[in-house]
C-alpha cells in the first residue's frame, strides 16, 4: 500500500540525489526558467494591498489572494508530476523508475537552493576583506534590512543568521515537504515561504500579509526544529539552553536554527533593536564563518539523506 504522503519510493530518493547533484554542479537556473522567480513576480503583481480597505477586509482579501495562488502552484506542480509519471511510465521496469527519478529531480532542483546560499555567505566574508562598505554592499544580496550602518561584527552576525535560517527555508523544509507531499508539497512550501518574505512584513502589507505569515509559520514549524537538530548533529554537540534562546526572536521558527548556530559556535548573533541570541558568546570572526559553512554543509547533506530515507521507508 502506498500512503498518500509517500508517492515516489525509489524514484523519489533518486530525485533527491539528482536535485542535489544539479545544485552542486550548476547552482540556480536562469531567472526566466526559475519557478521561485515566477512566484515572486506573481506576488508582486498583486500591487498595493488595498490601502483604503479596513484591516479586516485587507486580511480577508490577502487570504483569498494567497489561497488562489497557492492552489495554482499546487495544481501546476501536480500537472508536472503527472506529466513526468506519464513519460516515465512508457518505459517498463527499472528504466522507467530511473527516468522518473531523473526528470523529477530536474524539476525539483529549482525549489531547493544550497549552493547559492553557501556562496553568498562566503562572498560576504570575502567582501569584508576589501573593507566594511564592501561587506555591507554584499550583505544586501541576502538580507532585507538596511545594511548602511552595520559594523563588521554585525555584518558577520547577519550573514550567519541568514545561513542558518535560509538553510531551513531553501533546503531542509522543501526537502521535507517533498518527502511528505511530493512535488506539490515542495512547491506549496516555496510559495508560502516566498509569500511570507514579500507580504508577511510590517508596514503597508501588514494586514494583507498576516495570512501569509501565519501559513509560513505552520509549514515551517517542524522543518525549523529539524534544521536545528541537523545543525547540532553536524556540530557534534547539543546546545544547552536552545529553547530559551530560540524564543528571543519574534518568529516562532527562525530562532531555532539561528540560536543553534550561535550556541554551537559560541558566538553572539543579534539584530540590533530586535534580539540578541547567546549574549554571552564571543564576537563572530572569519574563522567562525568558515566553521559555520562547514557545519551547514554537513547538515545539508544529512537533510538530503534523511529525505531519501523517508522516500524509501
Amino acid at each position: 500500500m502506498i500512503l498518500p504522503w509517500h508517492p515516489y519510493g525509489v524514484s523519489g530518493a533518486l530525485a533527491v540525489l539528482v536535485a542535489f547533484a544539479i545544485d552542486r554542479a550548476f547552482g540556480e537556473p536562469p531567472a526566466r526558467w526559475h519557478p521561485v522567480v515566477w512566484i515572486g513576480r506573481a506576488l508582486s503583481a498583486c500591487g498595493a494591498p488595498w490601502p483604503r480597505a479596513t484591516a479586516r477586509a485587507q486580511f480577508a482579501r490577502g487570504a483569498l489572494a494567497w489561497l488562489s495562488m497557492a492552489v495554482a502552484c499546487v495544481a501546476l506542480a501536480a500537472a508536472a508530476d503527472r506529466a513526468i509519471g506519464a513519460a516515465a511510465g512508457r518505459i517498463p521496469g527499472p528504466g522507467g523508475a530511473a527516468l522518473h527519478g531523473l526528470l523529477l529531480g530536474a524539476v525539483l532542483k529549482p525549489l531547493l537552493a544550497w549552493r547559492m546560499l553557501r556562496e553568498e555567505v562566503a562572498a560576504v566574508e570575502q567582501a569584508l576583506g576589501r573593507g566594511v562598505q564592501a561587506g555591507r554592499d554584499r550583505l544586501r544580496h541576502i538580507v532585507g534590512r538596511d545594511t548602511s550602518v552595520l559594523d563588521i561584527t554585525v555584518i558577520r552576525e547577519s550573514a550567519l543568521e541568514s545561513l542558518s535560517e535560509n538553510l531551513n527555508d531553501s533546503w531542509v523544509a522543501p526537502l521535507l515537504w517533498f518527502a511528505l507531499g511530493g512535488l506539490p508539497g515542495a512547491a506549496l512550501y516555496r510559495f508560502a515561504n516566498t509569500a511570507d518574505a514579500m507580504w508577511g512584513v510590517r508596514g503597508r502589507w501588514e494586514w494583507a500579509g498576516k495570512w501569509a505569515a501565519r501559513a509560513d509559520d505552520v509549514l515551517s514549524y517542524v522543518p525549523a526544529r529539524l534544521t536545528a537538530l541537523l545543525l547540532a548533529a553536524a556540530a557534534g554537540r547539543w546546545p544547552g539552553g536552545l529553547r530559551r534562546e530560540a524564543r528571543r526572536t519574534a518568529s516562532p521558527n527562525g530562532g531555532w536554527p539561528m540560536a543553534t548556530l550561535a550556541l554551537v559556535l559560541d558566538v553572539s548573533l543579534s539584530r540590533p533593536g530586535y534580539y540578541v541570541l547567546h549574549e554571552a558568546g564571543r564576537a563572530a570572526t572569519s574563522h567562525d564563518v568558515a566553521r559555520a559553512l562547514r557545519i551547514a554543509a554537513r547538515a545539508a547533506y544529512a537533510a538530503a539523506g534523511l529525505a531519501c530515507l523517508l522516500e524509501l521507508a
